[in-house]
């Protein structure tokens, strides 16, 4: 198996040169580029934008030299980039920061506080020397991660009651936690937003930020007017409306000279595609540290190549000889950014190697404790005379 990969590289000295086209060649192809598209986010196009007088930035094309202090800042979007943003932009009291900020969702989502450094874990690595600090706090917050998303699924109603009872000792008497913290779907249907120490509630308490719930009618010269007709007045409006995902960084592959349907294709435990030899995918959890799953996959693949190297092979493609495999979503949340792409986005499954878990505890066991030859991956090794008389595969970035 043998990779062609045509490139394009830019000089970061001279940005508004013409990219050079370089080509690579490789045995094995390793894919770590997310699953998020870098170059631009999700903007909406709202109506009356170009009537509004003051600047509108989205967080991926964020100018260096933004100025908004003292300034009404409206942030629209209720994900974790705007409640990241929002207690950040408020002003902490020595006039260097807005005005005020408000936080203009069209929904809301679940928000937890939690500490920005877990005190258990710092007092192990106190305590205990890295090498058995590191592995404890490790299973530790993953244990934590998991038993969480698990008892949100399985006692939603139970985990809804829990949170608005934290909500309730974080946010002012009387708040309307109902309107402003009370998504209409359950816990991790959607990503559960983290703050750090609370900042976002601590924000609300002083005075600095308000929530807004309602739809956008249109921007106007001064802010924007909701549908129920209250107007914000804003001099910054930040579009914190969403990402775009692109799987492998929109390369584009072929095999033997045909395209390779990637939407059509099903993932091998997460981290390879069916019918594609020489291909590795690091994609991380969606409910839970992404690099838990990738640090998994670089184990697995590790050792795949290593018994590729000792049995003389150079070809590893999985393949779906099970008929009564079903496919699904590959990424199983209803968030808004996830649906917009789940058309472009490989699938899963209905049964192992080929479907994900996003659990840890199930993928330790399927990819550190498995053996690479379970014989839905094939391994083999094209005669040389073969491959010279084939088409070489090939990425195109």
């Amino acid at each position: 198996a043998r990779w062609e990969i045509t490139a394009e590289r830019t000089d970061p000295d001279r940005p508004d040169a013409a990219p050079e086209r370089v080509q690579l060649t490789a045995g094995f192809v390793f894919s770590c580029s997310g699953y998020y598209r870098y170059d631009h986010g999700y903007q909406p196009d709202f109506p009356g934008m170009d009537d509004f007088a003051g600047e509108i930035v989205h967080p991926q094309h964020w100018p260096a030299d933004l100025d908004y202090a003292g300034k009404q800042v409206v942030v629209i979007g209720s994900g974790a980039t705007a409640v990241t943003l929002v207690p950040s932009m408020a002003d902490p009291g020595d006039g260097s920061g807005a005005e005020h900020v408000t936080m203009l969702q069209r929904s809301p989502s679940y928000v937890v506080s939690m500490p920005a450094k877990n005190p258990l874990a710092r007092l192990l690595q106190r305590l205990l020397p890295t090498r058995l600090s590191g592995p404890i706090v490790k299973w530790m917050n993953a244990l934590g991660s998991q038993g969480f998303f698990q008892l949100s699924q399985r006692f939603p109603g139970f985990v809804k009651k829990l949170l608005r009872k934290r909500l309730e000792g974080l946010l002012p008497e009387g708040y309307d936690i109902d309107t402003h913290f009370t998504p209409s779907y359950d816990p991790w249907d959607q990503r559960v937003c983290l703050v750090p120490d609370g900042d976002l509630f601590r924000a609300i308490r002083d005075g600095s930020v308000s929530v807004v719930t309602d739809h956008i009618d249109t921007f106007t010269e001064t802010g924007i007017r909701l549908q129920s007709g209250r107007e914000l007045a804003a001099d910054v409006i930040v579009t914190a409306t969403g990402l775009e995902l692109l799987f492998i960084g929109g390369i584009e592959a072929s095999v033997d000279g045909e395209p390779v349907d990637i939407a059509s294709k099903l993932t091998y435990k997460g981290m390879m595609l069916e019918g594609v030899p020489n291909l590795a995918l690091a994609i991380g959890y969606t409910n839970a540290s992404w690099t838990l799953k990738c640090d998994l996959t670089c184990d697995y693949i590790t050792r795949m190549l290593n018994h590729m190297h000792d049995s003389g092979l150079r070809q590893a493609t999985p393949v779906n000889a099970d008929s009564s495999v079903t496919p699904a979503p590959l990424l199983g949340l209803s968030s808004g950014y996830i649906q917009r792409a789940a058309d472009r986005f490989p699938k899963q499954g209905s049964r192992m190697p080929w479907q994900v878990h996003q659990s840890y505890l199930r993928d330790y066991r399927a990819l550190k404790r498995s053996d690479v030859t379970d014989g839905v991956m094939v391994f083999s090794n094209p005669a040389s005379t073969a491959a010279a008389e084939v088409e070489p595969a090939t990425l195109a970035s």
